[in-house]
């Protein structure tokens, strides 16, 4: 704790002298072939995927955001910044904040208050499906000394792709019967990818033809030119909409040192899972033959692949450019080995210095993560709830106590314990809701996710759950159904890691811990697109008394609309 106390002092130290970065983006959908076919794409300032952020730990980031789309709001999250003082600026559309409509600038204004790989990524219906998403890197402040030691740093930014327009996607996951969105056609490094070929065609495990590119081809993949002897920092992040994922070196090995913008105990391995909402660093050492080039791969976990492996190149600049490797690339792990998952992320432990959870909690949700019906439309609820965020902010309604924003009682904070997660559930009919779960300032919370069997078949999904605002402790997982008074017992109170994102295995649980020391309203959900849009989510308040001024522009909708108009008014 007193080296973590001395690294927290320091930061805020330099905050008196942190700069404020300021960036003028407009967002519009272009014409693009992400994985060499075309389709409409979400860009910023014209650029797929957005620009990357590069600041400081300190630093004050404002982004002036224009809605150039005709007919869609937006709105920005910016994933893992936990909007200390600024709840208003974390960019949920119905929890923290209006849509912007089209034609309209809205200004994002907040504080990176410590070194991290993040992203930032559209939140309003399934825009991040359609490429709304960027990278957001916060070095350590001016002054201060990064613990890593490494010669140069790539980010790579890991997503999915269909050919399927996303408002067609949408409708058919809102239909009666619904309409699946399918496995995505392309997975995308930093935006590229190749549908119809292959970087490795001369090997016999594929039937695409070989890849040939004309310059300047949009899916043209991005190499990773290095050095021999030199240490990499490989910045990862996963925008997926769907797909859980790995990625592989040729040859090499990885050590991995960050996860969710937290240092952890540095472990070795082979390849590495990434779940979408994570981010991860890892440190790559270029100790194999320099006169040979090295396939860098990214395969799908966790769900059936029917999606091509994503290929680039780690080309050693002894080497020509132009040169293939001369094996076939990694495979990737079977994807339904989820004892290989879980064993990966019982290797990840906080870093030495780190803080440790509170020892006790003091309130607790216990969360069934189900599959449902509503009058034949499929749902995902919690608890046999669906959310559905109302017209009006909730941030609006609860600093402006309007009663009529949302209904006020609280969701269930538990469920029948006699519940069978193994099975489909013999009554399957659930409701929709918009009530949320308000805390005490300053407590300690524990929130275990429990996973369960789907409507049909015997099917238990994997769900990454993401927290807006704050950093939790990943405190343990478990199989089958959590045993409340037992399973604590195995929970990891000394060196849990602290992240934003979490990962809920098949027929199993997750146990979180969290302190409710960010006043404000915040979004828990699953992070895979269509899932949240089906009500796999719910919304977290707390320290409702202590939230600061909320900009009007924030609120121009709903009931806070005519609120702020009557008050301006008088």
């Amino acid at each position: 704790m007193v080296v973590w106390w001395i690294v927290v002092v320091a930061v805020l130290t330099h905050t008196a002298s942190a700069a404020v970065r300021e960036y003028d983006w407009e967002v519009e959908y272009k014409f693009w072939q992400p994985d060499c076919k075309e389709g409409a794409v979400m860009t910023v300032n014209g650029q797929f995927p957005g620009p990357t952020i590069q600041a400081v730990a300190g630093d004050t980031i404002v982004v002036h955001l224009t809605n150039k789309l005709t007919t869609e709001g937006l709105v920005i999250h910016w994933h893992g910044i936990r909007q200390l003082g600024s709840p208003w600026a974390d960019g949920a559309a119905g929890v923290t904040q209006c849509a912007i409509n089209p034609g309209e600038t809205f200004t994002y204004k907040f504080t990176v208050e410590k070194p991290g790989t993040h992203f930032y990524h559209g939140h309003y219906g399934m825009q991040r499906s359609a490429g709304l998403y960027g990278s957001l890197i916060v070095d350590v402040a001016k002054g201060q000394r990064e613990r890593l030691r490494y010669d140069g740093e790539f980010n790579l930014l890991l997503s999915d792709w269909w050919h399927e327009p996303i408002p067609s996607q949408e409708l058919g996951l809102s239909s009666k019967p619904m309409r699946w969105i399918g496995e995505a056609q392309s997975i995308l490094i930093n935006g590229r990818g190749q549908f119809n070929c292959s970087l490795a065609a001369q090997f016999s495990n594929t039937t695409l033809p070989m890849c040939t590119f004309k310059e300047g081809d949009q899916c043209a993949p991005q190499k990773l030119n290095v050095e021999p002897n030199k240490t990499y920092r490989i910045r990862l992040a996963s925008t997926t909409a769907l797909a859980s994922l790995n990625l592989a070196v040729q040859g090499h090995k990885l050590v991995v040192v960050e996860a969710d913008g937290n240092y952890i105990t540095p472990f070795i391995t082979d390849d590495i899972d990434i779940y979408s909402g994570e981010s991860y660093s890892v440190l790559l050492t270029t100790d194999q033959d320099p006169s040979q080039n090295y396939y860098i791969s990214v395969g799908v976990r966790g769900r059936k692949p029917n999606t091509t492996q994503a290929l680039t190149i780690l080309n050693y600049v002894t080497a020509p450019a132009s040169k293939l490797p001369s094996s076939p690339p990694p495979v990737t792990p079977r994807w339904d080995d989820f004892e290989r998952s879980k064993n990966f992320s019982k290797k990840i432990f906080s870093a030495m210095g780190s803080p440790s959870p509170p020892k006790k909690y003091r309130k607790r949700l216990i969360l069934l993560n189900t599959q449902n019906l509503i009058d034949g439309y499929t749902k995902w609820a919690i608890n046999n709830v669906s959310l559905v965020t109302p017209a009006t902010p909730y941030l609006g309604s609860v600093k402006y106590n309007l009663k009529l924003g949302f209904n006020r009682k609280s969701p269930p904070r538990s469920y029948r314990m006699d519940y069978d997660i193994m099975n489909p559930p013999p009554f399957p009919n659930t409701t929709t809701g918009n009530g949320i779960y308000v805390f005490p300032f300053n407590v300690t919370v524990d929130v275990i996710i429990q996973n369960a069997n789907v409507l049909k078949g015997v099917v238990s999904e994997i769900h990454p759950w993401h927290l807006h605002g704050h950093d939790f402790w990943v405190l343990g997982y478990g199989d089958g159904k959590f045993k409340p008074g037992i399973d604590e017992k195995t929970y990891n109170l000394k060196n849990p890691p602290l992240r934003n994102t979490a990962i809920l295995y098949p027929y199993g649980w997750t146990a979180l811990r969290f302190v409710t020391d960010n006043p404000g309203v915040w979004f828990f959900h699953c992070h895979i697109e269509p899932h949240l849009h089906m009500g796999m989510g719910v919304v977290f308040a707390e320290g409702l008394n202590r939230i600061g001024k909320i900009p009007d522009e924030a609120l121009g909708c709903g009931l806070t609309k005519q609120f702020l108009m009557n008050r301006n008014h008088n």
